[in-house]
């Protein structure tokens, strides 16, 4: 039962990434970075507060670079939500594991080490056609660019998912490596935004601010979620069921922005999935300890 925190976890993500599709219509994505790292500081550090989880660190460079390649992650998923169908965002994001895998096997060609490598090449070669199967509709609207940017995204979240678990081995509480990834957030966002310029709230429609506030606090309950899947129930299962998260975002396509999948695309989005959690139970043998990340 513990395992279904990682629902409840994709269908906060999901919802999430619902409110930064419509805000995305007024706000830029440095915006969205800026009004979501602000909230969830502030919701995050009313919690350590709460529990007497003490700030300050010891590892404070592992914490830039943790937020270094989030933020990035991050920035680029809430580019591709506001240009691409959200079903299609959403998958391109939670290749995060396939990324991964891939950086296995590229340890291992360095070594010399390929002997065993043969299942994990075949996943990420059958990901990446679900990839191409995915965007052809994209590709066919000249949605290149921010499919790419998608792609990104999601290699952003392996390498997060790596320093996450590298902070995990040097001891750092779950709540304070959200919280300074927050704080990442919060002011490479702000350096975004003060670049290419805030929107005049003014000229905003009342749909887009309405969501500013919960973009940020769907975003601290799905981390917190799913921390509390990893921690209570299967690794294997709660790793697998994070892709949920994509089913979610399918069901909102079609409902909210009438961006239904096309049968191709399903195949896609099959094929990405069944490599993914492949590829999960396959790293897990290598890489038993690696932690999950935030989409984006």
């Amino acid at each position: 039962m513990q395992a279904l925190w990682m629902v409840l976890a994709a269908l906060f993500f999901s919802t999430m990434a619902v409110g930064i599709k419509i805000a995305g219509a007024d706000f830029h994505s440095f915006e969205l970075v800026f009004y979501r790292g602000l909230i969830s500081m502030v919701f995050v550090w009313l919690i350590l507060r709460a529990h007497r989880t003490p700030i300050a660190t010891t590892v404070p460079m592992m914490h830039a670079w943790r937020s270094m390649v989030g933020v990035f992650s991050m920035t680029s998923w809430f580019y591709a939500i506001a240009h691409l169908p959200l079903a299609t965002a959403m998958t391109l994001n939670y290749m995060s594991g396939v990324w991964v895998a891939t950086f296995v096997i590229g340890g291992a060609l360095l070594y010399g080490k390929t002997g065993r490598q043969g299942p994990l090449m075949a996943t990420v070669l059958a990901s990446f056609a679900g990839v191409i199967l995915l965007l052809r509709p994209t590709l066919a609207q000249d949605q290149l660019f921010a499919g790419l940017i998608g792609l990104m995204s999601g290699l952003g979240a392996a390498m997060a998912m790596l320093q996450v678990a590298a902070l995990g081995k040097v001891g750092e509480p779950e709540g304070r490596v959200v919280f300074y990834f927050a704080i990442g957030t919060t002011v490479v966002g702000l350096l975004g935004a003060l670049w290419f310029g805030f929107t005049p709230w003014s000229g905003v429609r009342w749909q887009a601010l309405a969501w500013l506030v919960p973009i940020g606090v769907l975003a601290s309950l799905g981390q917190w979620a799913m921390t509390r899947a990893y921690s209570r129930g299967s690794t294997l299962l709660v790793a697998n069921l994070q892709y949920m998260g994509i089913v979610f975002a399918a069901g909102y396509s079609l409902v909210i922005f009438g961006e239904p999948v096309t049968p191709m695309g399903w195949v896609g989005i099959t094929l990405i999935i069944a490599s993914g959690i492949t590829a999960t139970v396959l790293r897990n043998r290598a890489l038993p300890n690696i932690a999950p990340a935030e989409p984006g």
